[in-house]
């Protein structure tokens, strides 16, 4: 048996949950409202810059090789990370989910045509399954947005697109995930120079923080980068489709939401149309 057939499904699976538990944590740190959106990302990221620095190793020559780097991820990265939390404060979790999931597809999926590649028909039929799915799955919740709000949450999706799509090329997912968190932190913090006033932290808010940036980014995007290397641009952005159902499932599990007939189907309709397009012929 090939490893590689075995390791890239596994590596997937495990940054999809990763991107989940992101939405998991960043629900009950900011809809809870225990953390102010700008500490909580500075916290994030640089939990993320801390826990991946330790793995990566905090000598000299590995510090002086990352700082060699380009800061154009780490870009991405921030501008995804602070659009993704201020956008929540003015739009709802579905209407949210359906911009900032949309942004990404039609992102990756133009940056696909413009490049000459050609998508095969039950991969434009897959998505189209799928991302209708994604739409009764967040249509209680959609509403019509702040505009403000969904700007910012476009510049998420752009931005989140542009970092898949920008990894694949990526030779060292540690390294570069390092690089990543670690140029991200002055520009986050620079941001937050202007929201001081609106601060406040409590020890749960911080703590939901710390999850989300040194596991759940930090740990979880280098995952992610390995698996990109296996993974074309059109597989890449239709397996994100499947993290609200996952983040639904967390969300039963330790938001006590209740399991919805709605939730059934959406799992059918997003599952089958990723299915459905990941099985076409090479």
């Amino acid at each position: 048996m090939n490893l590689t057939n075995v390791r890239i499904p596994f590596f997937t699976a495990i940054a999809l949950i990763c991107f989940a538990a992101n939405s998991v944590l960043n629900r009950l740190a900011l809809g809870g409202d225990v953390i102010d959106a700008g500490s909580y990302i500075s916290i994030r990221l640089l939990s993320g810059a801390v826990i991946l620095g330790l793995i990566h190793g905090f000598s000299r020559q590995n510090f002086t090789k990352i700082l060699r780097g380009s800061p154009l991820l780490a870009f991405y990265l921030f501008l995804y990370g602070i659009a993704f939390s201020y956008a929540y404060r003015s739009l709802t979790a579905g209407t949210g989910a359906f911009i900032l999931f949309g942004t990404v597809q039609t992102t990756m999926l133009t940056v696909l045509l413009l490049r000459g590649e050609r998508p095969h028909l039950s991969e434009w039929l897959g998505l189209f399954i799928a991302i209708s799915g994604l739409a009764y799955l967040v249509f209680p919740g959609l509403s019509a947005p702040d505009p403000f709000g969904a700007f910012l949450m476009i510049m998420a999706g752009i931005a989140w697109a542009f970092y898949t799509l920008k990894g694949k090329g990526v030779k060292d997912p540690l390294e570069a995930t390092a690089r990543n968190f670690i140029f991200s932190v002055p520009m986050v913090l620079a941001i937050n120079l202007f929201t001081v006033s609106k601060m406040h932290i409590s020890t749960e808010g911080v703590a939901y923080a710390i999850a989300s940036g040194a596991l759940a980014s930090g740990i979880g995007y280098v995952i992610w980068y390995a698996a990109l290397k296996g993974l074309t641009t059109t597989q890449a952005a239709l397996l994100q489709l499947s993290v609200p159902i996952i983040a639904a499932l967390g969300g039963i599990v330790f938001l006590s939401e209740i399991v919805t007939i709605r939730l059934i189907i959406a799992v059918v309709l997003i599952l089958g149309g990723v299915v459905l397009a990941l099985m076409r012929k090479k």
